[in-house]
């Protein structure tokens, strides 16, 4: 995926057409992907947010987002993400392979706020998408001390590399967050790893729960003048 990171940049991308979105919920799809401004908190602060459809190859997409939240230091404002169409949906333990890339970086002042993968699951493949009985979240970076919901229960491995583990609930969602030491601007890796270590170290039932959503953005706490730009996303699923 590193690889094509790079060759991708070489190519035209598919007849992707630029969007805007502004609204609390606007969105857009194209290309498989699915792009939203998504700012769900927002009358936890104030401030205000755009995200730009950049890019869309047939590999993946590029887009970025601009915002400045204050207020409600602690409550997350919004998610602004680039989310992979799934279409059918499929129980987790039918998936053979969810190969994955990001490459993102972030500008901005005094930054409160993640980069991270948001992936719901639930017993029922009808559930709405915008939550599950189980949220796993991959924080590949964080700015300005914030944390994911939970506690942390030590540190695993899974996709090559080392994450804090978190563990708590948003209701009755039980969360399970990954989170880097340190920024990994550029993220290559095999999604199901996730997924088998919480099944082996937290028996999650992956044989009766659905794939919701597969989505990778940023959820601002606060900050002025920021810009997080995610110059690549791609996702390829495969199945048994």
């Amino acid at each position: 995926m590193k690889a094509n990171i790079v060759i991708l940049s070489l190519f035209a991308p598919l007849a992707a057409v630029a969007q805007t979105l502004c609204g609390q919920y606007s969105s857009n799809t194209q290309g498989g992907y699915i792009f939203n401004n998504n700012m769900w908190g927002m009358g936890s602060g104030s401030g205000s947010q755009c995200t730009y459809v950049d890019k869309v190859w047939a590999e993946g997409v590029a887009w970025h987002t601009d915002w400045s939240w204050s207020g409600g230091d602690n409550n997350v404002k919004s998610y602004p993400y680039s989310g992979r169409e799934l279409g059918t949906k499929r129980i987790v333990s039918s998936i053979k392979s969810i190969s994955s890339g990001a490459d993102w970086d972030y500008t901005g002042s005094n930054l409160r706020a993640n980069a991270a993968y948001d992936i719901f699951t639930s017993a029922n493949p009808n559930h709405a998408t915008s939550s599950g009985d189980y949220e796993v979240m991959i924080w590949l970076g964080r700015y300005g001390g914030v944390y994911p919901i939970g506690n942390s229960i030590g540190t695993v491995r899974a996709a090559g590399r080392d994450w804090a583990l978190h563990i708590g609930y948003n209701g009755a969602m039980k969360v399970f967050s990954f989170v880097a030491a340190n920024p990994v601007t550029r993220f290559d890796g095999e999604i199901m790893d996730f997924f088998y270590l919480l099944r082996d170290m937290q028996g999650y039932p992956m044989t009766s729960q659905y794939l919701l959503t597969l989505q990778f953005g940023t959820e601002p706490f606060t900050g002025s003048g920021a810009k997080f730009n995610c110059w690549y996303f791609g996702a390829t699923l495969s199945y048994w």
